[in-house]
């Protein structure tokens, strides 16, 4: 993804700026007091005793913001249950600690969650530099995207396969601020980014293991078996981002305790490590990824958005909005002559064309070779006249393109 990061993975809402999704205080009728002691837990409140069997008390970390403290019910059987629900939920939306609203954010959505940590020298006041907070948005950026494209299939290298469904997938997340720029957590909502997780909990798993293997006997046998954890150029070339620069960096990952542990996958978990002495391994391996990832046979639907050649006549190179065929936004295909100009005639009446070849690789599978059997194919009035209508606006262009430069 080559987007900022908050257009791709949704702001931690504040007060000021709530989402669409938050609409104030989750309803106490809706929160399992479970769910919530789990959340506190995992947030770094402390239990601290209360009524045996009836309700818990739990306090800040550090016993931050005043000593505000929680009272949450075991469970919804006593009759003032819902009322003491309500009181801690107001209790957390006005506390000061960073960690109440990652609780309430929880609660709201059911999501779990990724924290990165970057061991980078502490600035002025514990600030750190602006490049610093901008590396680790974008690593952890480049990670989640890497856990969702997995998530749609195994392969050593992406390049811009999937990259519009990975995208999709990850719409829904939430990223929490990152004090100081040395960590940042995402909360990955589970009716929709689960796949994702999962597909990164086998993936750093089975990269940690790989790079072991390869620091200890120079072998890199176990990075091809990790393609099929969900390992990948992409996902080697997000853990080299978050840990260059760096003095380490790690990656925790924790289940929804609303929808439990997934299949496979261990209760709790511990960071996953990576250091500046695994950045060797990790380059090789996606340098390997890369070269190793073959060209794949398709039969591609397009829409013609460019077209250009050197001359009036002979070959030339039109650019594909593809519609199907393949899991790639555009293409750009070398066709001879003959095709060509089929090429410009179907994109004249508003037609799209199809076209059988091989998606390189190389390039990131941007690019159709060995085209052949180019021909318009027949759609539908409304997507006609949508094509005609893109073809008005750009008649200029095409007239030029299909005169030749």
């Amino acid at each position: 993804m080559q987007r900022p990061f908050d257009e791709s993975v949704r702001p931690h809402p504040t007060a000021e700026m709530p989402g669409p999704w938050y609409g104030g205080e989750p309803d106490p009728a809706q929160v399992d007091p479970v769910v919530l002691g789990a959340l506190l837990d995992r947030h770094g409140w402390r239990r601290r005793g209360g009524a045996a069997g009836r309700y818990a008390r739990w306090t800040p970390p550090g016993n931050a913001a005043g000593g505000t403290s929680l009272l949450v019910p075991e469970s919804r059987s006593f009759p003032d249950c819902e009322d003491l629900l309500g009181e801690a939920l107001t209790a957390l939306s006005r506390s000061a600690a960073p960690s109440a609203r990652e609780v309430l954010v929880g609660l709201t959505v059911p999501s779990d969650e990724i924290r990165w940590w970057r061991d980078v020298p502490h600035g002025p006041s514990g600030a750190a530099m602006w490049t610093v907070q901008e590396q680790l948005r974008a690593a952890a950026r480049q990670m989640l995207m890497a856990g969702a494209l997995a998530a749609r299939g195994r392969a050593g290298y992406y390049g811009a396969r999937h990259r519009r469904q990975a995208q999709a997938s990850l719409e829904g997340v939430l990223v929490g601020p990152a004090p100081g720029g040395r960590s940042l957590t995402a909360f990955v909502p589970v009716e929709s980014g689960r796949p994702v997780m999962v597909r990164l909990y086998h993936a750093l798993q089975a990269a940690r293991e790989a790079v072991d293997y390869q620091r200890a006997t120079g072998g890199m046998e176990a990075f091809d078996a990790a393609v099929e954890a969900g390992v990948s150029k992409e996902l080697t070339e997000s853990v080299i981002a978050l840990v260059r620069g760096s003095e380490g960096a790690r990656i925790g990952l924790e289940w929804s305790p609303a929808a439990g542990v997934p299949a496979g996958c261990a209760p709790r978990n511990e960071p996953v490590e990576f250091t500046p002495g695994d950045l060797p391994a990790l380059r090789e391996a996606g340098a390997r990824y890369l070269q190793d990832e073959p060209s794949v046979p398709v039969r591609i639907t397009g829409t013609v958005v460019r077209m250009r050649r050197s001359g009036p006549r002979g070959e030339g190179t039109v650019r594909l909005r593809v519609l199907a065929g393949a899991e790639v936004p555009h293409v750009r295909v070398a066709l001879d002559e003959d095709s060509y100009r089929t090429a410009g005639h179907a994109h004249l009446v508003g037609l799209p064309i199809r076209v059988v070849g091989r998606l390189e690789s190389r390039g990131g599978f941007r690019r159709l070779t060995d085209a052949s059997n180019v021909v318009p194919v027949q759609v539908d009035e409304a997507e006609r006249d949508r094509l005609m209508k893109s073809l008005q606006e750009n008649l200029d262009f095409f007239e030029e393109a299909c005169q030749g430069e």
